[in-house]
């Protein structure tokens, strides 16, 4: 099943296809030389959006649910990626610690959870799920929608280990963005590995310092191919001093919306492009789709109603939002029985190991599809007839489509490794 593109603007994008596929050795080859440089983050997912003339990552996200939307088909490649991504970190690995997000009541997530846990045991792995929601005061088990089973048991922080009653692992995943900030009983923990690292978590994090490393890495990618790296690349402006709340700080906003429209107008002349631009208003350390709006014009920003900034004002955990970032709105042109779709990239070290659209009826072309009433649908990445298929005609082959997006989803990995280096609390200064 592939999404068809619904655009007579499909050029640039077939170009974009028919240019990596005929650098793939100098591109993988890139590759191999940023990760001889830097290190991955552990795993990672990417929401890529294909808008015919353009195609660019719209966000990263470093500590990704989800897992529970591939395919029994990419699980082998997502095993051998993990035993890859323990062997590098932690050789004599024996015992894994997962820890959660606190929202226990949500199946779905846990579902994610469980085939975190499978996938890990499939390693090599005794795995287990502690949790550091305080209300998790004795092991708890519970039954997800499709029968199976999970035990959330709560985690005994000794003087320098985390673990379990009767369970001391070697290596802490965390499945749990950090977003109310980083719980002491994580911190100071000199003789475990902890993946990813607390600096990742988005107490620390910002999209915008991401996408800043993203555009360095667009760039000389788009050297390396001969292109214009905003075909990859969505623009965008940081704001900050903004409260939604009080209605302050938003003619900082305004002008910052106003600026990049304009520059996204000029793009779209250059290309001969006819779509209306607009731009999407981010929390700059937002995450679960919160705190997320679209601008197809400044002067919507003066007459925000209470509700429209309510919805903008806090974001996962009841945080305020004060920083934001503007970023160029990538239209996604790619259907799936008449719903909009985006695909999710889905990574685990240098390797991408599978993902999935992300589809939903409800929304516009130029709306967040990540929102209640979203449905998923697996890419079949994995599949042996999925690598590339040279020859084909460009737009025709949905392998050669699938290799572009992992390409893509990995320049974003590569970014990621750049953000993580540069706030890293304890990196060693030459």
């Amino acid at each position: 099943m592939v999404p068809h593109l619904i655009t007579a603007l499909t050029g640039p994008i077939n170009e974009l296809e028919q240019r990596i596929l005929d650098s793939t050795p100098a591109i993988e080859r890139w590759f191999r030389l940023e990760w001889m440089e830097h290190t991955p983050p552990f795993y990672c997912s990417v929401d890529l959006r294909n808008a015919g003339f353009k195609l660019a990552p719209v966000d990263t996200n470093l500590f990704p649910g989800g897992w529970n939307n591939l395919t029994p088909a990419m699980l082998p490649l997502a095993v051998q990626s993990a035993m890859a991504a323990v062997e590098k970190i932690c050789p004599e690995a024996k015992n894994l610690l997962l820890i959660p997000e606190n929202h226990s009541r949500n199946t779905f997530y846990l579902a994610n959870v469980a085939q975190l846990q499978r996938i890990f045991h499939m390693a090599g792995l005794n795995v287990r799920i502690g949790s550091v929601d305080p209300e998790i005061k004795a092991p708890k088990t519970i039954t997800l929608p499709g029968g199976e089973e999970i035990t959330l048991e709560p985690v005994v922080r000794g003087k320098r280990r985390l673990g379990l009653k009767n369970f001391d692992p070697c290596t802490i995943l965390l499945n749990n963005d950090l977003s109310a900030g980083a719980p002491g009983i994580l911190e100071d923990l000199h003789e475990q590995y902890l993946l990813p690292p607390l600096h990742a978590g988005w107490s620390v994090r910002r999209k915008s310092r991401h996408f800043q490393s993203y555009e360095e890495v667009s760039k000389r990618f788009g050297k390396l191919l001969g292109i214009d790296p905003w075909l990859i690349n969505p623009m965008f402006a940081k704001c900050g001093e903004v409260d939604f709340a009080e209605g302050q700080g938003l003619d900082c906003l305004q002008t910052g919306v106003d600026a990049l429209l304009a520059k996204i107008r000029r793009k779209y002349k250059e290309y001969g492009i006819r779509e209306k631009p607009f731009v999407v208003v981010k929390a700059d350390n937002g995450t679960y789709g919160m705190g997320i709006m679209t601008v197809r014009d400044a002067a919507e920003l003066q007459g925000l109603n209470r509700r429209s900034r309510n919805k903008m004002a806090v974001v996962k955990d009841g945080r305020p939002v004060h920083d934001v970032i503007i970023q160029e709105g990538v239209l996604t042109a790619e259907r799936m029985h008449d719903a909009v779709a985006e695909p999710v990239v889905y990574m685990m070290d240098r390797y991408v190991v599978g993902g999935f659209y992300r589809i939903h009826a409800d929304r516009g072309v130029d709306e967040n599809l990540n929102a209640p009433g979203s449905r998923f649908v697996p890419l079949a990445f994995a599949e042996s007839t999925h690598l590339p298929q040279h020859g084909m005609k460009p737009g025709a082959s949905a392998p050669n489509r699938f290799y572009m997006y992992g390409v893509i989803a990995r320049l974003a990995l590569v970014a990621a490794s750049y953000e993580l280096e540069a706030t890293d609390p304890e990196a060693e200064v030459y």
